[in-house]
């Protein structure tokens, strides 16, 4: 397909339209991530915003339009904050909110203390072995991420294998309950996104400078106090990615809650399910969505300025 844009001529059609917006150069490679940003999260941003201060109806579609025009010919306009402060109102919200954030903040940690030691070894393998331990670390997204969660079910459950092999070796005397439970979900959501962990780390331990960790050991300081003192903060960068790319979908993560987790797992996502599908109600939900976003953003817009200053100093 690319071949056949390439012959037609659409990449260069594409450049003399970017050209004649002012488009040259450094900007022209910006423009691509900055158009696809404008249409896939700005654009349904806007949209969601709207939804937000509007009012709930029993309509098509569920909420009062933004502008509405009077009598007289007149255009008003018509919102309401009090989306948000029934947020802050019912304490299902602020529950959904703290249990999100804790399962997410807790499955981060224990992915990194996963993952660090697999990006670690990988990183110092030989080249031949390290291709084949990136194959298989990528290897469960050539598979289906539904198929994979509905997998630890059969692994999980009562009768599943791992109760199966615990009470065959005599480990336990009795089935473990870990289905519908909080355990469940940290499962799931560590073996989901542990290949985000470990990749940006691998990417960062693999640039690690030998040299270092020889002149670490030949002024005397052993494995332990050259980790602490010079592996670890070198790759504080890919701990800081890798965290931000498992806490942040973990946070909004609907399909291992619903599946693994019992009544008692409350997460954001779920409500956001129950708001738009179950209650109809598309104002609640949509500022659901935006106070989430929120609550994401400003923090990691603080951290990148704390390490835009720290790499600046």
């Amino acid at each position: 397909m690319s071949e056949a844009i390439r012959k037609s001529g659409g990449w260069q059609a594409t450049a003399r339209i970017l050209r004649k917006l002012g488009f040259s150069g450094r900007g022209l490679v910006i423009a691509v991530p900055t158009l696809w940003l404008l249409v896939f999260f700005l654009i349904p941003f806007r949209v969601v915003l709207k939804i937000s201060v509007a009012e709930p109806m029993i309509a098509r579609p569920p909420y009062s339009p933004l502008f509405e025009r009077g009598a007289d010919g007149g255009w008003s306009l018509n919102y309401t904050f009090g989306n948000y402060s029934y947020l802050w109102e019912d304490s299902l919200y602020i529950k959904a909110y703290w249990s999100s954030i804790k399962i997410a903040f807790f499955s981060t940690i224990f992915t990194l203390l996963i993952g660090y030691p697999m990006a670690y070894y990988i990183a110092r393998s030989p080249e031949p072995k390290r291709s084949l331990l990136l194959l298989l670390i990528v290897l469960p997204f050539w598979t289906s991420f539904l198929l994979r969660v509905y997998a630890w079910i059969g692994i999980l459950k009562t009768k599943g294998i791992l109760n199966a092999i615990l009470l065959k070796f005599g480990i336990i005397s009795e089935p473990l309950i870990i289905m519908q439970t909080d355990v469940a979900v940290y499962i799931g959501i560590v073996y989901t996104y542990l290949p985000f962990m470990i990749l940006p780390l691998y990417a960062n331990l693999v640039k690690l400078d030998d040299s270092l960790l020889e002149a670490s050991a030949d002024l005397g300081a052993n494995p332990i106090t050259t980790f602490f003192k010079i592996t670890l903060p070198l790759s504080l960068p890919g701990i800081i990615a890798g965290s931000m790319l498992v806490f942040i979908p973990a946070i909004g993560e609907f399909v291992i809650p619903a599946l693994l987790g019992g009544p008692d797992t409350l997460m954001i996502g779920k409500v956001l399910w129950s708001e738009f599908f179950s209650n109809r109600d598309w104002p609640v939900a949509s500022a659901v969505a935006i106070a989430m976003l929120v609550l994401l953003v400003i923090p990691i817009m603080l951290l990148r300025l704390a390490q835009s200053k720290q790499e600046e100093a």
